[in-house]
C-alpha cells in the first residue's frame, strides 16, 4: 500500500510527478480501442425445410406455355401449333396475353436461331411485362 508521506518529508512531494494527465489519456485510448475492435459476429445456422407442400401445389397448378423459335421454316411456335413469320405470329400471341401472363412461360430455342428473332420475342415479352422463369437453348445436330 502507498503510504502518505511525513509531514517532516514535504519535500518528497514535490518531487513526484503527477500522473493523472496520463491516466487520462491511458483510460482514453483505451475506450477508443475498445470502441472500434472488430467484434466476430456471432451467427446462428437454421435449417429450412426442403419443400413447402403449400408453394409446390402452387407450382404444380400453374399451366406452363411453351414458346419455340425455330432454325427453319416455319420459324414460330406456340405450344406446338406453328407460324411461319412474325406477322403470322405477333396477333396470335396478342391474343393469348392474358394467358401468358398467368403462365409459367418457357422459351425453348435452337442453337442457330438468328438474335434478332430472339430480340423480338424478348422485346414484345417486355411491352406488355411478361417474364420468362426459363429459357431453353438446344444443342442442335
Amino acid at each position: 500500500m502507498i503510504g502518505r508521506p511525513e509531514p517532516a518529508h514535504s519535500g518528497w512531494r514535490a518531487l513526484t510527478p503527477d500522473i493523472t494527465p496520463l491516466l487520462d489519456i491511458i483510460f482514453i485510448v483505451l475506450v477508443f480501442l475498445m470502441l472500434t475492435a472488430n467484434i466476430p459476429l456471432q451467427s446462428l445456422e437454421v435449417d429450412l425445410p426442403k419443400t413447402d407442400s403449400e408453394a409446390l401445389s402452387r407450382v404444380q397448378d400453374n399451366k406452363m406455355v411453351t414458346i419455340n423459335l425455330l432454325a427453319d421454316s416455319p420459324a414460330w411456335a406456340l405450344q406446338g401449333e406453328k407460324y411461319e413469320d412474325w406477322k403470322t405470329f405477333k396477333p396470335v400471341l396478342l391474343s393469348q396475353l392474358e394467358t401468358l401472363k398467368d403462365a409459367e412461360l418457357v422459351l425453348a430455342s435452337d442453337k442457330e436461331v438468328t438474335v434478332d428473332s430472339m430480340l423480338k420475342l424478348l422485346a414484345f415479352l417486355q411491352e406488355h411485362q411478361i417474364q420468362a422463369t426459363q429459357i431453353l437453348m438446344d444443342e442442335g445436330q
